[in-house]
C-alpha cells in the first residue's frame, strides 16, 4: 500500500513538473496547449471514491494554478473531470466484469476503451478550461478549434506517456 501512494506521489511531482517547466511553454499554432498533468486524473485507482478523486484532483489543479498563475481554472476544471471519470469509464466497459479492482491504463481496458476515455476525458477538461478562460461563448469556433487541437494533442502525449509506463502484472479487464 505504501509503494502504490508513493508512486502516486511521484507521479504527481513528475506531471506538475513536467507541466510547469516544459508544457507550460508550448503553443502549437497558436491553438493546441498540452495539459499532460490530467495523466494524474485519467490514472487514479478505480477503487479511489468519488470524493478522493475529486480532491485529489482540486490538489492538482491548485498546484498548477499556483505555478501557471491561472487564477483557479485549472482548479474548478480538474476537479470536475475528476467527479466524472469514474462514471465516464463505466460508460465504455461493456462487460459485466467489475472494473473496481484495476487502473485504468492501455493494458487493463485494452486500446479502444483506453482511448474513447482518454479523448473523452481530455475533451471535457479542454473545453472546460478554455470557456472559463474566455468566459463567454461569443468566439465559438476559436473556443471549438482550440478545444479540438489541444484534445488532439494531450490525448496522443497521454496515450505515450502510458505506453511508457506498462507494467506487466496490471490485471486485464
Amino acid at each position: 500500500m505504501t509503494k502504490v501512494i508513493l508512486q502516486y506521489v511521484l507521479l504527481f511531482i513528475a506531471l506538475v513538473l513536467a507541466q510547469v517547466v516544459i508544457f507550460n511553454r508550448v503553443c502549437l499554432f497558436n491553438v493546441a496547449l498540452p495539459f499532460l498533468f490530467i495523466y494524474f486524473i485519467i490514472r487514479m485507482p478505480l477503487t479511489l471514491s468519488t470524493n478522493w478523486s475529486m480532491t485529489l484532483a482540486f490538489l492538482l489543479g491548485t498546484t498548477i494554478d499556483i505555478f501557471s498563475d491561472t487564477l483557479g481554472m485549472n482548479a474548478l476544471a480538474c476537479t470536475i473531470v475528476g467527479a466524472i471519470r469514474l462514471p465516464l469509464l463505466r460508460l465504455y466497459v461493456s462487460r459485466n466484469e467489475d472494473i473496481s479492482m484495476a487502473e485504468p491504463s492501455l493494458r487493463s481496458l485494452g486500446i479502444s476503451v483506453y482511448m474513447k476515455y482518454v479523448l473523452t476525458v481530455t475533451l471535457i477538461y479542454c473545453f472546460l478550461i478554455f470557456s472559463i478562460e474566455a468566459f463567454t461563448f461569443f468566439n465559438i469556433g476559436q473556443l471549438l478549434l482550440r478545444t479540438i487541437c489541444s484534445t488532439i494533442l494531450t490525448s496522443v502525449l497521454i496515450l505515450g506517456t502510458d505506453s511508457l509506463t506498462i507494467a506487466p502484472r496490471e490485471k486485464r479487464l
